[in-house]
């Protein structure tokens, strides 16, 4: 047994403890929280840490297979042109694609990201999967535009499946831009209501003058990719108010990135009644879009906020801790408590594991990360952070 101690100890659930003392086992499970006056941890030899300590933080959104195109995609150029960038340049030597992944994948580790939700399109990613502490829950990305492509494309989603954990891996559509209506629908008969769904939702205006108008930016996007879109229709409504009344009713939603949803948006989404969380990814934004979501219309949503970090496509690093950073620079109003929250419990239960990490709690494998450098328990750019377990 380890008996660990720091200047506070902050389980996510409940109130921080000042010089608070962590029981775990050797496999990493917590089975002891205590002050430091607490009797049984009174007399035992501890390791004490000068920082805050915390539980191992959730990265909620990810493209473990794009590791290798780290500088590879223009920068500010808007989501259409980084797509087709991405779609052009992806494919390269597959022993090259896992060892790049090999390296993100333990990058994470070391900054202290103990889960993953990760959208993949091949089973390339399974064999770092299998070796890593991290634990990941996959989602198989569908892309279907024309209706003569669906069901192809859902078999093939199928095979992938299969080299993921089946506990944790679903099968999700991958953007409105890329899946039709009649997908949306095919995927409420052949998904169980245990399928977790992971969208990306209006990452660009662009989304959403493609469907309020059928016109923009994303017209030139399938022209270039011989994309056929007659198919499609505008629906003079943002791309969110469209596409969700067809998606799966009684699964859990996670929708990835909402850099232009609105007020009205937000207001739609919570009058569906559904089981719904909104992850942002900061810097991914900032270097697709340079927009950040305006997060502070997501606080009544409090609970349902989730943060992730997208792929070294379209970000420098893959840290938790530097998107919180970001969140809270640009929204000094934001207390870290609070962020830490959607960083960790909120993350955990977005993905179905907040029943073995996201706090620290008796029990629980959530690793436990050092913040070092924080005053008054606020962010800044001096913080860093050590893993300790």
């Amino acid at each position: 047994m380890r008996f660990i101690s720091a200047s506070i100890v902050v389980p996510v659930k409940g109130g921080f403890i000042k010089n608070g003392v962590v029981a775990i086992d050797k496999d990493g499970t917590i089975n002891g929280v205590y002050e430091q006056d607490d009797p049984v941890v009174k007399d035992v030899n501890k390791e004490h840490h000068e920082g805050v300590l915390v539980p191992g933080f959730v990265n909620a959104h990810c493209h473990l297979e794009l590791s290798h195109m780290l500088g590879k995609t223009p920068k500010g150029k808007g989501l259409p042109k980084f797509l087709a960038s991405v779609m052009k340049t992806r494919a390269v030597d597959k022993k090259k694609v896992i060892s790049k992944m090999e390296e993100a994948d333990a990058l994470m580790f070391r900054n202290g990201i103990q889960a993953v939700g990760d959208h993949v399109n091949t089973e390339v990613s399974s064999v770092v999967k299998e070796k890593s502490p991290i634990f990941y829950h996959t989602f198989v990305e569908i892309m279907a535009i024309n209706k003569d492509d669906i069901q192809d494309r859902i078999d093939a989603a199928r095979d992938v499946e299969f080299y993921f954990n089946a506990n944790h891996t679903s099968i999700t559509p991958h953007a409105p831009y890329s899946c039709s209506k009649e997908l949306f629908k095919v995927l409420r008969k052949v998904v169980s209501e245990e399928n977790i769904l992971s969208v990306h939702n209006q990452e660009s205006e662009e989304e959403n003058k493609l469907f309020r108008y059928k016109e923009g930016e994303f017209l030139e996007f399938y022209a270039d990719m011989g994309i056929n879109v007659d198919e499609m229709k505008a629906q003079a409504r943002n791309s969110i108010q469209s596409f969700l009344p067809y998606t799966p009713k009684t699964n859990k939603l996670i929708l990835v990135h909402n850099t232009y949803t609105s007020a009205k948006d937000l207001d739609f989404i919570s009058r569906q009644g559904r089981d719904v969380y909104l992850c942002v990814c900061p810097k991914a934004n900032l270097y697709i879009e340079e927009r950040l979501p305006k997060i502070l219309n997501f606080i009544p949503n409090q609970n349902r906020v989730i943060v992730g970090t997208d792929s070294l496509a379209s970000n420098d690093t893959l840290s938790i801790l530097e998107e919180l950073k970001v969140l809270v620079e640009s929204n000094p109003s934001l207390e870290f408590l609070q962020v830490l929250q959607w960083a960790t419990i909120n993350g955990a239960e977005a993905l179905g594991l907040d029943e073995i990490l996201g706090s620290i709690e008796v029990g629980k494998k959530p690793g436990l990360v050092l913040l070092e450098g924080m005053n008054n328990l606020r962010l800044s750019d001096k913080v860093t952070l050590k893993r300790i377990v």
